[in-house]
C-alpha cells in the first residue's frame, strides 16, 4: 500500500511504502478486530496477516495480556450481558474498568452455556417452528466480535452437550450426549452433519465441561451411585474414564493439567483454605494434593464468593457471586508465592444503576487468537443462520465514553463476520 505524503510538507524525505517488518509490527500491537479489518486494505496485507509466523507471534502476545470475562445474569428468561477487563499483571493493581461488549437479544435468553472455548460461547436455546413445539437450535457466538450464529438441525432427544477445540486440527467439535449413543459435529466443514461415534460405557454428564489442550474433562454418572470423570479427546474421538468415589464438581484447567479445587474453612471456623487437587498421570490416574490457607485478614466470604479458575500464569482466581450498585471484587492468590490481591471491578454500575442485582459467572485468560477464524467456522456451514444484525445494545443510555470507547462497533447490519475473516 502506497503512502501518499508530500516530503515538502515536513522538509524530509519519505519514503512511498510502509515496510512489511513495520507493518507486521504495527499489526502485533492490535487487537484482532483491527487486524481482521485491515485485511481489506490490501491482498499484501491479507496474506501477511495469514502467515502462520504472524498469527502465532500474534497468540503468544495476546497470551501476555490477557482478559477477565463476565457473564452477568439478570431475571427469568435469562438477561445476558457480557464485559471484559484486563487480568492482573500488576500486582499493585486494586482497581481496574470493565468494558461492554455484548448483550444476548431476548430470544436467546438460556440459563446456562458453555465456554468460553477459544473465544467462542456455545449454548442451547428451544425455538417453535413448525416442525415442532420446541426445535433445539445451537447458537454460537464471540462475544468480543459481537457475532453469532444459529445451526437448526438437532433432535431433541440429547441429554448434554459441550463446545471444545483441537488446537493441532484447529476445529471446533461439539460432543452431544444421548443414550444410547452420541454424536460430534465438526464446526467449519462444508457439509456440516451430526456423526454417531461409539462411546464404550453409558454415563449421564453432569456439571461443566473443561477443555485442555484438545481433550475434554467432565464428571458422569456410570451407573446408579458410580460415578466418573471422562476424558474425551476430541482428535481422536475417544473416551477414557477416570475413577471416582463420588461426583466430583470445581474441574479447572490447572496450568494444562485436570484440577479440582475447593474452599472450605479450616477447624477455626475463620481462616479460609484453598484445596487442591491436580492430575499429574491420566494413564495412572495419580493425583496430587496440596492445601493453601488464605491469610486471615482475606475479606472472602465462603458463601458469597466462588473459584472461577486458575490462570496460565498460577493464580487461583475467586470471584464473588453478584453485583449491583456496590463494589464488586475478584480476588487472586498466588500459591507458589504466597500472595493474596483483592481488586476492584468497576462498570457495572454505569449500565445497571437502576437494575437490582446480577449473577456474575467470571472466566480467566481470555485471549485473541487469529488461528480461530470464526467466519470460517460459522459462515461456511450448511444449516446455520448467520445472524446479521448487532445485537441489541444496552439500556440505558448513555454510556460513559471511557468504557465505550472500548466496546466494538458496527457499521451497518450487514457487516457479518467480515471482522475475523
Amino acid at each position: 500500500m502506497s503512502l501518499s505524503l508530500r516530503s515538502e510538507d515536513r522538509g524530509v524525505a519519505i519514503p512511498d511504502s510502509i515496510p512489511n517488518d513495520l507493518i507486521t509490527e504495527i499489526f502485533l500491537r492490535l487487537p484482532a478486530k483491527s487486524v481482521a479489518r485491515f485485511r481489506c486494505v490490501s491482498k499484501q496485507w491479507r496474506s501477511m496477516s495469514h502467515l502462520p509466523y504472524f498469527t502465532e507471534l500474534f497468540l503468544t502476545r495476546s497470551r501476555s495480556r490477557p482478559r477477565l470475562l463476565f457473564a452477568l445474569q439478570r431475571g427469568y428468561p435469562c438477561d445476558w450481558s457480557f464485559f471484559s477487563s484486563p487480568q492482573l499483571q500488576n500486582p499493585y493493581d486494586c482497581k481496574v474498568s470493565v468494558g461492554f461488549h455484548m448483550k444476548l437479544p431476548r430470544e436467546m435468553c438460556t440459563e446456562r452455556f458453555c465456554g468460553p472455548v477459544s473465544g467462542l460461547i456455545y449454548f442451547c436455546i428451544r425455538e417453535v417452528s413448525q416442525k415442532s413445539d420446541k426445535d433445539a437450535v445451537l447458537v454460537f457466538f464471540n462475544p468480543r466480535t459481537r457475532q453469532y450464529a444459529k445451526f437448526s438441525e438437532l433432535k431433541t432427544d440429547f441429554s448434554a452437550s459441550f463446545l471444545g477445540f483441537d488446537p493441532i486440527d484447529k476445529q471446533f467439535k461439539v460432543l452431544s450426549m444421548s443414550r444410547p449413543y452420541h454424536r460430534i459435529l465438526t464446526l467449519g466443514t462444508g457439509n456440516m452433519r451430526w456423526r454417531k461415534i461409539q462411546c464404550p460405557l453409558n454415563h449421564l454428564p453432569l456439571g461443566e465441561v473443561v477443555c485442555i489442550n484438545g481433550a475434554m474433562y467432565y464428571s458422569a454418572e456410570v451407573s446408579k451411585s458410580s460415578f466418573a470423570i471422562v476424558c474425551f479427546d476430541l482428535r481422536s474421538e475417544k473416551y477414557k474414564f477416570i475413577e471416582a468415589k463420588r461426583y466430583l464438581e470445581d474441574l479447572f484447567n490447572y496450568k494444562g493439567k485436570l484440577g479440582r479445587i475447593n474452599l472450605r474453612y479450616v477447624k477455626d471456623g475463620n481462616t479460609l483454605a484453598l484445596h487442591v487437587k491436580v492430575l499429574e498421570d491420566v494413564e495412572n490416574q495419580k493425583w496430587s494434593k496440596n492445601v493453601y490457607t488464605l491469610p486471615e485478614n482475606a475479606p472472602v466470604d465462603r458463601y458469597d464468593a466462588y473459584i472461577v479458575g486458575v490462570s496460565a500464569t498460577g493464580e487461583i482466581v475467586l470471584s464473588e457471586r453478584r453485583t449491583s450498585q456496590q463494589r464488586f471484587y475478584v480476588f487472586y492468590f498466588n500459591p507458589e508465592r504466597n500472595t493474596f490481591q483483592r481488586v476492584e471491578i468497576q462498570g457495572f454500575g454505569d449500565y445497571y444503576h437502576q437494575n437490582p442485582a446480577h449473577s456474575v459467572s467470571v472466566f480467566v485468560d481470555l485471549v485473541e487468537d487469529l488461528h480461530v477464524n470464526d467466519a470460517k467456522y460459522l459462515k461456511s456451514s450448511q444449516g446455520l443462520d448467520i445472524i446479521r444484525e448487532r445485537p441489541t445494545p444496552l439500556k440505558p443510555l448513555p454510556i460513559p465514553q471511557k468504557i465505550c470507547s472500548s466496546a466494538p462497533s458496527l457499521k451497518n447490519k450487514y457487516e457479518l463476520l467480515e471482522d475475523l475473516e
